[in-house]
């Protein structure tokens, strides 16, 4: 009787949470951290839009467009749970704490560093409302069983020493730090133990690893490849001035690697990447896709693009659309410049249009479009290894290539987490569909 009436109390006391992420790679691996210390303290998790005890909100600030979202999403927090308590924490917290502490709902706003101790403060019924002290302190993490994401994103890097003239990340995460050799080991096997088969290794500037660590970054990386159990390893993004030599030489030597690449461009015209304190040129940049494209032919190269950076003329955007058309570019990531308050583009002359900066915008995702179609058609007749992450509404599962191409499958077998060889053969309705191979 006595444990019947404990079960009882248990389901009853049970509290639940709800965590949302925006932004990038490196937010979700954050997010899963948070979520496996919930799942720690007995917490159940339910999805986003479900009435919760807690929600935790991830932010971003790399545009005003995620500022926006991010007030949205605190507000329709609130109306789905007007009881539960709200928690913002990350980039947006940390440069706007004081506006979102007033809005209606939040009960805790917590910065880039003070996210990790998340408990340390709602715990506290009397903790100060707003905790954004920046410090130089690296926390890891990375996707846990919480998580339901197939990929892994190992946190490595945090942080960031440049200052490009358009970017506040470096205020928002502050300097440049990262995880040793030995603790990525042992963050990787603990991916490995969970059983995730690809670990995507993840930062802000990870090519920056050597000047935060004094350890080159293509050690980490190959100690990372001779780990048993891992099957797959994949980069996010790395500036295209920290892709070395000695990094590709570890990356070819492996067949763990995955032939997709993000290598930021921002712009194709040598004047308006001054004017951004790029640290590299367009020759520069072409040489990086020339050689990555060089030792791995079928790969899939992502850029990120921002279009109407103050000065921008039409000559500038038409040397950035040529660019983009004449490269091997295979994944296009465009934004319109976005003014952020406290940097140097912020307060430039010759600030864009908006109605400019839309049209340049739509006409590079028209660009990116054929060119990713054109990309996938290439796949037609080939074979590859799909990593399959689930079933979809039309009832196929569908995962991703190693060039990370989306693969759609028919299979009565569940696929989930497997890594499968599949024949493409045919590309429909933007799909690229494939039969697995026995």
């Amino acid at each position: 009787m006595a444990i019947l009436i404990n079960k009882v109390l248990g389901a009853v006391l049970e509290k639940s949470v709800c965590l949302h992420t925006i932004g990038c790679r490196l937010n979700f691996s954050e997010t899963a951290s948070i979520a496996q210390k919930f799942q720690d303290r007995g917490y159940s998790i339910v999805e986003f839009g479900s009435q919760a005890d807690v929600t935790v909100l991830n932010t971003c600030t790399v545009t005003d467009g995620a500022d926006s979202t991010c007030r949205n999403l605190i507000r329709k927090s609130h109306r789905i749970s007007p009881e539960g308590k709200i928690v913002v924490v990350g980039c947006y917290a940390q440069m706007e704490p004081d506006s979102i502490a007033d809005m209606k709902g939040v009960d805790l706003v917590l910065g880039t560093n003070e996210k990790q101790n998340i408990f340390k403060y709602l715990d506290e019924e009397h903790a100060n409302k707003v905790q954004v002290e920046l410090t130089n302190e690296f926390w890891g993490a990375a996707t846990t069983k919480a998580d339901s994401h197939t990929r892994a994103f190992l946190k490595i890097q945090d942080g960031c020493n440049y200052i490009c003239s358009f970017c506040i990340i470096p205020r928002a995460r502050g300097r440049s730090r990262a995880i040793s050799i030995s603790e990525a080991v042992i963050q990787a096997k603990k991916l490995i133990e969970n059983g995730f088969k690809e670990i995507v290794l993840t930062g802000v500037n990870i090519g920056e690893y050597e000047k935060s660590t004094g350890v080159p970054f293509y050690k980490l990386v190959d100690k990372l490849l001779s780990l048993d159990g891992i099957k797959r390893l994949r980069l996010s993004s790395v500036e295209p001035n920290t892709f070395s030599e000695n990094l590709l030489s570890v990356l070819k030597s492996s067949d763990k690697v995955m032939n997709h690449f993000h290598i930021p461009m921002q712009s194709g015209d040598d004047e308006i990447l001054s004017r951004m304190r790029r640290r590299y040129t367009v020759a520069e940049y072409i040489k990086v896709i020339d050689r990555v494209k060089n030792l791995f032919p079928d790969a899939g190269i992502g850029a990120d693009i921002i279009l109407g950076h103050p000065g921008e003329s039409k000559k500038h955007f038409d040397n950035t659309f040529n660019l983009l058309r004449d490269l091997p570019i295979t994944h296009f990531h465009p934004f319109p410049f976005s003014k952020r308050k406290g940097t140097m583009s912020a307060s430039m002359e010759d600030q864009v249009h908006s109605s400019t900066k839309k049209e340049r915008v739509k006409k590079i995702i028209d660009l990116g479009n054929k060119k990713l179609d054109f990309f996938s058609k290439q796949l037609v007749g080939k074979t590859n290894f799909v990593l399959f992450e689930k079933k979809n509404l039309d009832g196929l599962y569908e995962g991703y290539s190693t060039n990370f191409a989306r693969v759609f499958v028919k299979s009565e077998q569940d696929l989930s987490n497997m890594i499968l060889p599949v024949s493409i053969s045919d590309y429909q309705n933007n799909k690229l569909l494939g039969e697995i191979l026995n």
